[in-house]
């Protein structure tokens, strides 16, 4: 028997939440977009995505108000869609804890006082809950470069603030 491809007839807020940002590439395109990832071209390059997936993810995102189309077609992130953070943070951190050896990929700072992030967004210096605009994420331990990196990859591979456009 098929799964469901919907959840829309469950009393559960983790389904109707799964139902926007469950499906295969979605929370990578948020990721990107935390990233700073503001055009098209740019989430297809980055993710090595098929461009009609993108579109339609791209088009949901949008039409759940977890993204923003402005009239230069970028793509921002909507006030509902940097409530996403915590749990892009957490997935990233679970995902070191269990498949990165090397340490964490990317490390995440406050951009003020240059103290790491803990799991739960607070930094050991000053001990804040650092917002998303004063976070900086930098590769980490394990971050491995790769030969031939595209202009997109080449700018994530350089410690930067969350949300500044990638220019």
């Amino acid at each position: 028997m098929a799964l469901p491809s919907t959840y829309a007839d469950r009393n559960c807020s983790l389904a109707r939440a799964l139902e926007i940002v469950g499906e295969r590439w979605t929370l990578l395109i948020v990721r990107d977009a935390f990233y700073g990832v503001r055009r098209f071209g740019d989430f297809a390059t980055q993710l090595g995505i098929p461009r009609a997936v993108l579109t339609n993810r791209l088009k949901l995102l949008v039409r759940e108000d977890v993204l923003t189309r402005d009239d230069d077609g970028e793509y921002r992130l909507t006030d509902k869609g940097i409530e996403l953070w915590p749990i892009i943070r957490s997935m990233m951190a679970w995902g070191d804890a269990f498949y990165s050896p090397a340490g964490v990929k990317r490390a995440l700072r406050h951009d003020d006082d240059g103290g790491l992030l803990d799991h739960e967004g607070r930094c050991e210096t000053c001990h804040q809950v650092v917002a998303v605009p004063d976070t900086r994420i930098e590769p980490g331990p394990g971050y491995v470069p790769t030969d031939g990196l595209d202009p997109i990859s080449q700018v994530f591979s350089t410690p930067r603030r969350l949300l500044d456009p990638v220019r």
